[in-house]
């Protein structure tokens, strides 16, 4: 809960199921029927809403300035067994990047996320990661299986503009640009023989249907095209710490980006007014 008139932060592997209805359990035993407003379709990120006031709610602290080493508490659901359990442990990585997966042959990249040790079991999925201040830092999301003390929390900086934006519009518009790309690394830039190793290098995919720019998007008509690079936006740098994805998330729809991109042997800079995907 973080906010006391029932909006509520949880994972969107928790509450896919658009059949299903959701009931939310207190700690003091009292159920209530439960609305899914939103979810997230480039994170593992659901918003959803149960109706009353006055509920106890959680502060949502700065997941920009935590740092590597510092205490965690992790509170959940273990195994759907044991209800309101509290494990404590430090974050171990920051940034970090995992495919996570649902036991049902569903999978999602999660980019820039929190590894801890504090455990984390399925079943803590939604749950709260808080620093030693009882702000929320992160939400519980995936756990490393076949190891011990791996477990992953999304930043909760990433979750606050999605809240505020369903708080606001009452859904969730996600921005793009409309590229097929790859990240760029020394590795990668010299089997393409690149002349630079950082930035979204735009390819088309293996079918004939993955095409590398969606015909009609903003990179479609900023006039990007296969085999462009794109190296900055609005200044910052893009490779795998920073990715185009990330920069993107953080922009709402209708916001204008300058784009350094390298074309054909030469730098240029491109703008282009990010539109709402479909």
């Amino acid at each position: 809960l973080i906010s006391n008139d029932g909006y509520i932060v949880t994972n969107k592997h928790v509450v896919s199921d658009t059949a299903a209805e959701y009931t939310v359990i207190l700690s003091d035993e009292r159920e209530f029927s439960a609305k899914v407003l939103a979810l997230a379709p480039s994170n593992d990120i659901a918003v959803i809403k149960i109706e009353g006031n006055d509920f106890p709610s959680l502060k949502l602290g700065d997941s920009d300035v935590i740092r590597v080493g510092q205490t965690v508490i992790a509170i959940g659901n273990p195994l759907g067994e044991f209800a309101n359990s509290v494990s404590r442990g430090i974050i171990s990585g920051l940034k970090r990047s995992v495919t996570a997966g649902s036991g049902y042959g569903d999978t999602e990249t999660l980019d820039n996320i929190i590894q801890t040790d504090a455990a984390i079991n399925p079943g803590n999925s939604g749950g709260p990661l808080f620093n030693i201040d009882g702000e929320v830092i992160g939400i519980n999301v995936a756990v490393a299986q076949g190891a011990e003390n791996i477990g992953f929390a999304l930043p909760v900086n990433s979750i606050k503009r999605v809240v505020d934006e369903v708080k606001t519009t009452g859904k969730l518009s996600t921005p793009y640009i409309g590229v097929r790309y790859i990240i760029l690394d020394e590795t990668v830039a010299k089997e393409y023989s690149l002349p630079v190793d950082y930035g979204a290098l735009i390819l088309r995919g293996e079918r004939m249907t993955d095409l590398a720019v969606i015909p009609g998007s903003p990179a479609d008509k900023a006039g990007l095209i296969e085999n462009d690079i794109i190296l900055e936006m609005n200044g910052q740098k893009i490779d795998t710490e920073n990715t185009l994805a990330d920069l993107i998330a953080e922009k709402q729809v209708g916001d204008e980006v300058t784009l350094q991109v390298w074309h054909k042997g030469e730098t240029k800079e491109l703008k282009l007014r990010l539109e709402e995907r479909k």
